[in-house]
C-alpha cells in the first residue's frame, strides 16, 4: 500500500486540536450549520471559521452555502482513507515498510 505520509500528517495535525476533534464528533451525527456547531463552544464565530477552514483544507470536512448560512459535513471518503492509513500504519502486513530488508541499515 502506498502510504501518503505528507497528506495524512496534515490531517493528523488538524485533528491535534481538541475543538476540531469535537467538531468532527458533532459532524459525525450529520450535516450541521455553523450556528448549530457554535452552540457547543464558548468561542466566537470567527474562531469557528478558522477551525472549519483547517478541517476543510485537510479534506475531512466539506462546506456548502445556502443563503446566508454555511452547512458542514464530513467527507466520508477522506475519513475512511485516514482510518485505513492508520490501520495500515500500526498493523504488521506483508507490505510493511520494513519487510524489504534492503532498505534497513541493520541487516
Amino acid at each position: 500500500m502506498n502510504l501518503d505520509y505528507g497528506d495524512n500528517a496534515k490531517i493528523i495535525k488538524a485533528l491535534s486540536d481538541a475543538s476540531r476533534l469535537k467538531i468532527i464528533d458533532i459532524l459525525s451525527c450529520g450535516e450541521r450549520c455553523a450556528c448549530e456547531i457554535l452552540n457547543h463552544f464558548e468561542f466566537t464565530q470567527p474562531t469557528l471559521s478558522h477551525h472549519m477552514k483547517v478541517l476543510i483544507e485537510c479534506g475531512l470536512v466539506e462546506a456548502r452555502k445556502e443563503g446566508l448560512w454555511n452547512y458542514y459535513s464530513l467527507n466520508n471518503s477522506n475519513c475512511n482513507k485516514l482510518i485505513l492509513f492508520l490501520m495500515n500504519l500500526i498493523t504488521d502486513t506483508d507490505d510493511c515498510i520494513c519487510k524489504d530488508k534492503s532498505k534497513c541499515e541493520c541487516k
